[in-house]
């Protein structure tokens, strides 16, 4: 499929979606958000792939929203943008089955930490900056920062960050959790792919129940989302991953996981 602002491609089990936008240093407007979108799709619907990948071309990750586009909203299209092609569009990344890893290679500021912020996972290169500086435009960041940052690095770290708008360096960004790992610029992509095939080498079914699991420990009290874990393990106690993956352990081999 052809793309204009986006490109995707695939790596044995895994996905690649780079944000191509390098003369507006990947900052993403509408167009990007549909295009976006349609790879969600595609993910969704190809068995194949284990793990979703998400960077930027060049020197930057996302500088936000392109605010030729953004900045013009009245307030009304505004609310629906964020209900469609901004919130909405970032909370489906926490909805695939499959784990998302960000790999900011450089400049993360506003949507695009946003974006950061709704994968499961998320590399820096040591040259990679972050912020969320919507204060200084008069605006709140409304794609999800409040909530996800503030679940992340705390409410203190989240509100300092919001409040001033300030852009922090990848050590930085460590320090307080905002990241896994940080690594040398140059070896970004191959530490991420790295990373994202030995994922995908894991049962399927078993990375599905788990991402369900650990995102309800995000949205519900401990009794229930124990319950649903409990029900998450049934479910893998009955697949055919599982007796595989007791097999092999005994067998003393990889064990050869339905894909």
């Amino acid at each position: 499929m052809e793309f204009e602002n986006i490109l995707f491609e695939k790596q044995d089990r895994v996905g690649i979606l780079t944000i191509n936008r390098p003369a507006k240093r990947n900052a993403i407007n509408k167009a990007t958000r549909y295009e976006i979108r349609e790879v969600q799709r595609l993910v969704e619907d190809d068995p194949a792939l284990g793990v979703l990948v998400i960077t930027g071309v060049g020197e930057y990750f996302m500088a936000g929203s392109d605010l030729n586009e953004f900045g013009r909203m009245e307030a009304l299209e505004a609310y629906h943008f964020l209900n469609t092609l901004a919130q909405r569009l970032y909370t489906r990344f926490e909805e695939l089955d499959v784990p998302v890893i960000a790999l900011i290679n450089g400049l993360c500021l506003g949507a695009g930490c946003e974006i950061s912020l709704a994968c499961d996972l998320r590399l820096a290169s040591d040259k990679a900056r972050f912020g969320q500086p919507e204060i200084n435009l008069g605006i709140i960041p409304g794609s999800g920062a409040t909530q996800r940052l503030t679940r992340l690095v705390g409410p203190g770290k989240a509100r300092e960050l919001i409040y001033t708008g300030d852009i922090i360096g990848a050590e930085e960004a460590l320090a307080m959790g905002l990241v896994n790992r940080v690594v040398p610029h140059d070896e970004l992509m191959a530490s991420g792919l790295e990373l994202a095939q030995r994922i995908a080498a894991k049962g399927a079914f078993a990375l599905k129940m788990a991402k369900r699991s650990l995102r309800m420990a995000q949205e519900v009290g401990l009794t229930p989302g124990l319950a649903y874990e409990a029900l998450a393990e049934t479910a893998c106690f009955a697949h055919a991953d599982k007796a595989e993956g007791v097999d092999a352990f005994f067998a003393k081999r990889k064990p050869e996981f339905n894909k």
